[in-house]
């Protein structure tokens, strides 16, 4: 029964006439196939019945057409009967519906079966219903959804075509321009769109697209990973035929998002689909023939960018003879489409373009140039330009990093591909999908967990000095460089009331000192942490490298305005390394960029004015090579006055000989070498550091970088809480110093820079206002500043006037730490000038150490012989004979 009951049960007719289609040779081969009739004729007598026509029929073959045309349809008794044997004249019950449908189901499993044993699927044997029955929860949601939102059921998509991995031989980029494979892909990735359902149940796509429709965009970005999760064979295809292939999908995409909001064809004419997270990255350098018309994932710096011009999409033209309009023609990119003739009059031309009906769309040109950090040694950077069409124009500028998926292909221009002689030709990269370096770790790329985290982090009472402590965790001491470069890199708030005066918000700093103090290593610490960073020294910038150049494009051979270091790190950190080095030419360029945040061009009859809102960090050796501490700031730099001015912070570093630091310093070194050996245990990579033995835990760097991104983006400390008076009594208070002391003159620059140090304070600890505490801190980074500049015969004498702002925040063991190295260092030198040799110890009278903590107001010193810091330092208390005796 189940064997007939899916095929329909014959019906004999009267008289061949009823079958008009079949002739009399297929009559003969159907109603003979019998072998076991006796009562027909065998097959080789037929000719007997038909007579001599056999023979004539045999010559010329079936007259389908003339006068002996009904010949083939007159009665022939014998052969106008069915086999009774191949008839089914039995009658069945009914089934009902449910018997029915297993029946079918029990059918379609045995065919399915038989079609994946011999290798050979028919259409439609792709899909069964046990997927949707038992394997596939997936598709039963995405059909209830269907049904719930009113969208019918399209059968062409839910069936398969064919088999689409078997291309019959034929190329990917044959097989997917032909039209079944095609209308498969399209079938399929509309499904993909409707149905993929992430980890969490949430219809992805679907709501992709409607944020993409509520901002009025073009661009759906697909992740490449999930689309080869879900769909295998498009992820395959799509790489070697990239330009077939996103065609489809625009077109798919658009489907399915006029099917959600069938008015947005209004806003937006096309869909195009962006392809994001290609798994495998090329270098630059790298690309080679083999990559040519393939999707490819590469990045870069951009250095140069076109203005957006209008290119022909598609294309109509004028016949100048009769006004008749030809068209539309579609334009591609490698060569120029035109009509042979006038349909009309006939007329080979001339043809002029209907500037009115012709379609055009947005078109720039950029280069990338590969990143230097990736560049090996000895080596160029390579560049490659790069096309971007709709939407994608003007998403970059130069100096962003960004990483680049699009086409590889060749560049049909007849100038340049003269340049390079035929028939070698120049490549481009035509863009599909552009992320910059920047946008990867925005705050609106952070998850929710990142922002708990944030807020969490914040509300520790103790922030601020774990921040400090995890700038630059593998390099031993230096904590007032630290906290200056964390000031820097969090930043003030810049002011420009009116847009008329400008006030920055960018915190700079200069870092003097003797060579091997770990100046170079905080710059690049800066560089790996801070967003978007520009690296370079003095000796390797020029001006117009550090500011903007003018050069002749060799192809429009127009003048044309390149970016330099303070440009390309704009709302940045500019890192310069060797600043002494630099002529004064080049110094003298950069006054401007310091102050105004802006460099004014004036060459080549183009005057304009580039904005340059950075952060200077720049790193400088004394003249001599070391620091000498008996002779000022500006005999020690040769750096001029006006340009000293515009550094907030000043930090000086001096290479001490202490033996219990440097043993210290020795200790961490080594420790820190030894846990980064390549061949370590991978689970012992903790840092080493000395944050535990002041009280801070350190920060993660991943975390850090969140930290610092999201307080920059989200915090805007005011300034209504200020203590007014407490700054401007500082103020008059330096000045006074200044003059006394012929050190470095204070400027009324150096009251905004505490304003700004201020704010950055408040930054960091994601506050709204600026309160006592970073109007404190301010101060106690402002004076550490200036008195590191002083004399060595002044520095002590301004130490004891201003040490209630510099103990501010300052942990009282710390400070006891410090006076009593003082007095260990007065003793060791008493004791060399006496005796003429070292000794092995140093004992402190425990008097001498309470009188001096008395003078900065700390009475009790039980915590102090008690505590870690004490110890490291070799230092050991002996109460009975009331002597502090430090082990050398």
């Amino acid at each position: 029964m189940a064997d007939h009951s899916s095929s329909e049960p014959f019906s004999a007719p009267t008289s061949p006439r009823d079958r008009p289609e079949q002739s009399e040779r297929s009559e003969r081969g159907l109603f003979s196939s019998s072998p076991g009739r006796s009562d027909l004729p065998p097959f080789e007598d037929e000719s007997e019945l038909l007579g001599e026509e056999r023979e004539e029929e045999e010559e010329d073959g079936e007259e389908l057409f003339g006068d002996r045309l009904e010949q083939d349809y007159r009665p022939i008794p014998a052969l106008d009967v069915y086999d009774p044997d191949a008839l089914d004249d039995d009658e069945y019950d009914d089934l009902a519906p449910d018997v029915r449908a297993e029946v079918e189901r029990k059918l379609r499993k045995r065919d399915r079966d038989e079609a994946l044993a011999t290798g050979r699927m028919r259409r439609g044997l792709l899909y069964d219903e046990s997927d949707e029955e038992e394997d596939r929860p997936s598709r039963r949601r995405r059909v209830a959804e269907r049904a719930a939102e009113g969208i019918e059921e399209d059968e062409e998509m839910l069936e398969s075509i064919e088999n689409l991995e078997d291309m019959k031989g034929h190329s990917v980029r044959e097989w997917v321009s032909m039209a079944g494979p095609r209308l498969e892909i399209y079938n399929r990735f509309k499904n993909f769109l409707r149905s993929f359902v992430d980890d969490k149940g949430h219809n992805l796509y679907r709501e992709k697209i409607r944020q993409m429709c509520e901002s009025n965009k073009e661009s759906l970005v697909i992740d490449y990973n999930m689309l080869a999760s879900e769909e295998q064979v498009l992820a395959y295809f799509l790489p070697e035929a990239p330009a077939e292939m996103l065609k489809i999908f625009d077109e798919a995409a658009k489907e399915v998002v006029l099917s959600m909001f069938p008015n947005y064809d209004r806003i937006a004419k096309e869909i195009h689909v962006r392809i994001a997270e290609l798994p495998l990255v090329e270098e630059l350098r790298s690309l080679r023939q083999l990559h040519l018309n393939q999707l490819i994932r590469t990045g870069g710096v951009v250095t140069s960018s076109t203005g957006i011009l209008p290119q022909l999409s598609m294309i109509k033209y004028d016949c100048v003879k009769c006004n008749f309009i030809l068209g539309p023609f579609q334009q591609n990119q490698n060569q120029e489409v035109k009509p042979g003739s006038c349909p009309e009059c006939q007329s080979p031309g001339p043809f002029e373009i209907n500037m009115e009906q012709t379609i055009y769309q947005n078109y720039q040109r950029i280069t990338i140039q590969e990143s230097p950090g990736k560049v090996s040694a000895g080596r160029l950077p390579r560049s490659k330009d790069a096309i971007l069409l709709a939407d994608l124009v003007d998403c970059c500028k130069p100096g962003d990093e960004i990483e680049l998926t699009g086409t590889y292909h060749n560049n049909y221009d007849g100038s340049l591909n003269t340049s390079n002689g035929f028939p070698v030709f120049a490549t481009v990269i035509e863009a599909n999908h552009i992320v910059k370096k920047d946008d990867k770790m925005a705050v609106g790329t952070m998850t929710d967990e990142d922002v708990k985290a944030i807020i969490a982090l914040s509300k520790d009472e103790r922030i601020g000095e774990r921040i400090f402590a995890s700038c630059g965790p593998s390099i031993y001491g230096h904590e007032d460089i630290k906290r200056a470069i964390a000031l820097s890199m969090f930043g003030g708030e810049p002011k420009n009331p009116g847009q008329k005066h400008k006030v920055r918000g960018d915190i700079n700093i200069l870092i003097c000192g003797d060579p091997g103090t770990a100046k170079s290593q905080f710059l690049k610490y800066v560089e790996k942490t801070a967003s978007r960073c520009v690296f370079t020294t003095g000796q390797g910038a020029s001006a117009v490298g550090l500011t903007a150049y003018v050069q002749r494009n060799p192809v429009s051979k127009e003048w044309t305005l390149e970016a330099g270091a303070l440009v390309l790190a704009d709302k940045g950190v500019c890192l310069i390394d060797e600043f002494d080095k630099m002529n004064d030419s080049d110094r003298t360029s950069i006054h401007e960029a310091m102050e105004q945040q802006s460099i004014s061009i004036s060459k080549a009859g183009i005057v304009t004015s580039l904005q340059a809102r950075c952060s200077i960090i720049a790193a400088a050796n004394p003249i001599g090579g070391r620091y000498n501490p008996s002779l000022t700031f500006s005999e020690n730099v040769d750096l001029t006055e006006p340009i000293l001015s515009r550094f907030d912070i000043l930090c000086v570093v001096r290479d001490t000989v202490d033996p219990v630091e440097d043993e210290l310093l020795a200790r961490f070194v080594v420790d820190s070498h030894v846990k980064h050996h390549p061949s370590s245990d991978p689970s012992d990579k903790e840092l080493p550091t000395l944050g535990a033995l002041y009280g801070a835990e350190l920060i993660p760097q991943d975390l850090l970088k969140k930290y610092l991104i999201y307080a920059k983006d989200k915090v805007h400390p005011k300034l209504h809480q200020m203590d007014q008076d407490k700054i401007a009594k500082m103020y008059s208070d330096l000045r006074r110093e200044s003059m006394a002391t012929g050190s470095i003159p204070i400027t009324v620059r150096h009251i905004e820079s505490m304003i700004r140090m201020a704010e950055a304070h408040a930054k960091m600890h994601l506050r709204g206002h600026v309160n006592e505490d970073d109007v404190n801190m301010a101060i106690r980074v402002m004076l550490e500043s200036f008195i590191d500049t002083q004399k060595f015969s002044v520095m002590r004498s301004m130490r004891k006037n201003f040490s209630r702002y510099l103990g501010f925040r300052r942990d009282n063991n710390e400070l006891l730490l410090f006076v009593l190295k003082q007095l260990v260092q007065e003793h060791s030198s008493f004791h060399r000038t006496r005796h003429g040799a070292d000794q092995e110890y140093v004992e402190i009278s425990e008097k001498d150490l309470a009188e001096k903590a008395r003078q900065i107001n700390i009475h009790n010193l039980v915590g102090f012989y008690e505590s870690e810091i004490f110890r490291a330092h070799k230092f050991t208390h002996d109460a009975r004979k009331k002597l502090i005796i430090q082990t050398l």
